[in-house]
């Protein structure tokens, strides 16, 4: 995997997500990759996708692994979809959360 599933943006971060829902236990389960070759975040939730239950439940999961407030986090694309995009607003220091709950520790 060599292309990142998150990206900065203007006031924080963007991370595409495959959502799991109805799993055995709320988890990031790390990066995976598609057979086009689009890296997502793998994230599992025992909510079910019933009336935005899931995507809440993915936002309480990403904000709580990155020590940011529930409220800034929210999914902006694909909220019915299992691939999804995850906006993230934080101060540019959010990049290197995510580095570690990525485990891309390595800069090159």
């Amino acid at each position: 995997m060599s292309a990142s599933c998150w990206r900065p943006v203007a006031g924080g971060a963007e991370i595409r997500v495959r959502a799991q829902p109805g799993a055995s236990k709320d988890a990031i389960e790390g990066q995976g990759e598609d057979a086009a070759g689009q890296t997502f975040l793998k994230v599992r939730v025992r909510a079910v996708p019933e009336k935005g239950r899931a995507n809440a439940a993915i936002e309480q999961v990403i904000a709580r692994a990155l020590g940011v407030p529930k409220s800034a986090v929210s999914v902006e694309k694909g909220e019915t979809q299992r691939i999804k995009t995850v906006r993230i607003s934080a101060d540019p220091s959010i990049g290197a959360a995510i580095q570690a709950l990525l485990g891309d520790g390595d800069a090159g």
